[in-house]
């Protein structure tokens, strides 16, 4: 097991600017994204439509390609799935129950008390996050619930975890944006203005080739930067993890989530 941060790192860093303005880190890569980004648990989507006083409409905040926007479809009779990036929305999969759109976080079309449930999946480390609540609370009905969720870490097995820290992840550490450090620390130094609820612990499990691996990293915003000047970073990588990874052609890879789940009180 491994992190993908130190408390070194995180103390010498600092924390975001709540204010700051969005930063795109995501058009660019919006086709890997859509073929490597993980998906997450039936569980999670579950347990938050047992959560709702209704199952009418969810809106799936910084949809990217809609990993999640799928999950919520299938308990919730409509979806409304945004993303500030218009690349993102254009490969985003599409389903007869979810419409999509190019919108802000902090700033929707969407009506007053519109919504029985809001998610925002890997993603509220780039908000605005005072304006965006106060976007949830507007558009949420009385009672209804917002979840916030994100993986910043895997395990894959003790034999290849050191190799992936040390082929992967030490090389990576300065190319990461100051916002990612929000998400490893679990979002505690984030503000959460809504009655917590409890929330079962979860975690996305893939099954992945060697090959699949490599492109989800090459989706990380950090490998994107180190790639200007390393091009041949990722085959280098490939190749070291190669000689940890071992006969098998699929291994699992557990990437714990970090979830938050509140509800609207109506105030």
């Amino acid at each position: 097991m491994y992190r993908w941060w130190s408390k070194r790192a995180w103390a010498t860093t600092g924390k975001r600017r709540i204010n700051a303005p969005f930063h795109d880190h995501f058009s660019s890569a919006a086709v890997g994204y859509a073929q490597s980004r993980p998906a997450y648990p039936e569980a999670l989507f579950r347990r938050l439509a047992d959560l709702v006083p209704a199952r009418e409409r969810a809106w799936d905040c910084a949809t990217g390609n809609g990993q999640a926007a799928l999950g919520l479809a299938r308990h919730f009779d409509r979806v409304e799935a945004t993303d500030a990036s218009a690349q993102q929305i254009a490969h985003a999969t599409p389903m007869p129950n979810v419409a999509y759109s190019v919108q802000p976080a902090e700033s929707t079309t969407f009506g007053a008390a519109s919504f029985d449930a809001v998610c925002v999946a890997q993603a509220l480390h780039w908000f605005d996050v005072e304006r965006f609540y106060a976007e949830v609370k507007r558009v949420l009905r009385p009672s209804g619930v917002v979840l916030v969720v994100g993986y910043g870490w895997m395990e894959i097995s003790p034999e290849l975890d050191p190799e992936l820290e040390r082929a992967v992840i030490e090389p990576l550490r300065p190319y990461w944006p100051s916002q990612n450090r929000l998400l490893w620390n679990g979002y505690r130094d984030l503000p959460f203005p809504f009655e917590r609820v409890e929330f079962p612990g979860m975690a996305i499990e893939t099954h992945w080739t060697l090959a699949q691996l490599v492109g989800y990293i090459g989706t990380w915003t950090a490998t994107r930067r180190l790639l200007e000047t390393q091009p041949g970073f990722l085959e280098v990588a490939h190749e070291t993890l190669a000689r940890a990874w071992g006969p098998s052609q699929v291994r699992v890879v557990n990437s714990p989530l970090t979830i938050t789940c509140g509800r609207h009180s109506g105030a």
